[in-house]
């Protein structure tokens, strides 16, 4: 069976009071349209089409990498006129396709997944994902047939009767259709109600009177949540979290403190590795087998290799070798590569430069644009100065150089294998290999100086 995906991201979302639109807020450091784009894509929908509307160019930079497709939604008249201005999408598919929301991030492939089984095997026109609660109030009811099979009707709250209110089932906003029923279904539908509007469950009505098969699947109310405000928002990131962190311990990492760990969807944790508070594990991160990250950490899509150690240290879009320590208090900022048995230690940067395994940067130093060797060690206060003001020079420092304390290396410069700098130097010519390198002015002593200096 096809299978596609039509996803609502039109609304704006006033309750949120933001200058964002709603579906492009964040939980666990993804946008909430994209947590369900992606939802859709790992239970293997073919095509996915988004609907936009007052916020279309935002929402569409936000999504464009997804590789989804776009419907545009000029006025918002409700979820059934959202679906019509999508229907090019899938006038001339076979199938079924889902209608989920793009303020619902909560919903899991597994439930997508079994929602199309069900489908599939029942031969159902529509299949609603529905949920049981204590206090239905606000939600649109599910009215089952007499054996408690088929939906007769989804009744929005405002409109159920006296029994209908005691319905506990509520609608979830999301279904599989079949394409072609539900295209036939699309042409009775009108907006002949008090808002003026289509509504997307008048379809079930619809396709009932035509003695169509509505079937519901029942999940946990989690799995359902919309996001309407900054309450709910933060809500949604607590059980998302929770979710993220549990699937880690099952898969043999130890947490310190789960409830002040902050880690996104897509980051991969190898087993053993053991992290304590306050660390945000951001984008595509991977972080191998026996890592240890201490307290205080920010790494955003970056890689951290096996048995390394991190403390109180911001990691971005680089790489850490193996046996290596970074921190505490190191920045290395995009485009790095640390190698293996590496020390990058406390107030140190790294910019866009490759570290060769072995050496030490312990402390106080900032290397940008360079290309470093093997078994290189730096002093306290090295700086590369990459930057002349218009133009950032690559420096190479050749495997064993030492570079003394407080040395400004004034890029574009060479050292040279195995060579030295003395403390205090400014270089800015190349060093031979197996040199000494001292720039510095020779020191002066002036006898009773301060003496005279008083008098």
């Amino acid at each position: 069976m096809d299978k596609y995906a039509i996803i609502l991201a039109a609304g704006d979302g006033t309750r949120m009071k933001s200058k964002t639109s709603k579906v492009l807020h964040k939980i666990c450091g993804k946008e909430l349209v994209n947590h369900v784009i992606d939802i859709m894509k790992l239970s293997g929908l073919q095509e996915i089409n988004v609907i936009v509307g007052k916020s279309k160019d935002d929402v569409i930079e936000k999504t464009k990498s997804r590789d989804v497709s776009y419907s545009i939604q000029e006025e918002q008249l409700g979820t059934g006129h959202a679906v019509l201005c999508a229907k090019n999408f899938i006038k001339d598919k076979n199938g079924s396709v889902a209608i989920f929301t793009g303020d619902a991030p909560l919903v899991t492939e597994e439930t997508v997944v079994e929602m199309f089984n069900q489908h599939e095997k029942l031969k159902s026109s529509a299949t609603v994902l529905t949920s049981i609660i204590d206090d239905a109030k606000g939600y649109g009811r599910i009215v089952r047939d007499g054996n408690g099979d088929e939906v007769l009707k989804i009744v929005e709250d405002k409109d159920c009767n006296a029994e209908e209110k005691l319905i506990q089932e509520i609608n979830s906003g999301m279904y599989i259709f079949d394409i072609k029923d539900l295209l036939l279904a699309l042409e009775s539908l009108d907006n002949n109600n008090s808002q003026g509007e289509y509504y997307l469950t008048d379809v079930i009505s619809i396709m009932k009177s035509e003695n169509l098969k509505v079937r519901a699947l029942v999940t946990h109310m989690d799995e359902i949540r919309g996001i309407n405000s900054r309450v709910q928002l933060a809500e949604a990131e607590i059980i998302l979290r929770e979710r993220i962190n549990l699937k880690h311990m099952e898969n043999g990492v130890t947490f310190i403190d789960k409830d002040s760990t902050y880690i996104g969807t897509d980051v991969i944790i190898g087993r053993d590795t053991i992290i304590y508070p306050n660390n945000i594990l951001e984008g595509k991160t991977i972080i191998g087998e026996d890592v240890i990250l201490y307290q205080n950490n920010r790494i955003s899509d970056s890689k951290i290799n096996n048995n390394t150690s991190i403390e109180s240290s911001v990691i971005l879009e680089s790489e850490i070798g193996k046996n290596t320590k970074v921190g505490p208090f190191a920045y290395i900022r995009p485009e790095s590569q640390i190698g293996d048995n590496v020390k990058i230690g406390d107030f140190v940067e790294i910019k866009k430069s490759i570290i060769g395994s072995g050496t030490k940067v312990s402390h106080h130093t900032y290397i940008g644009d360079s290309k470093v060797g093997k078994n290189v060690n730096f002093g306290c206060g090295t700086v590369v100065v990459n930057y002349d003001g218009k133009n950032k020079h690559e420096t190479i420092i050749e495997d064993d150089a030492f570079i003394g304390c407080n040395t400004n290396l004034i890029s574009p410069v060479k050292v040279g294998e195995n060579s030295y700098i003395a403390a205090g130097s400014t270089v800015t010519d190349d060093v031979p290999k197996n040199s000494l390198a001292v720039a510095r002015s020779k020191q002066v002593n002036k006898l009773d100086w301060v003496i005279k200096k008083k008098k």
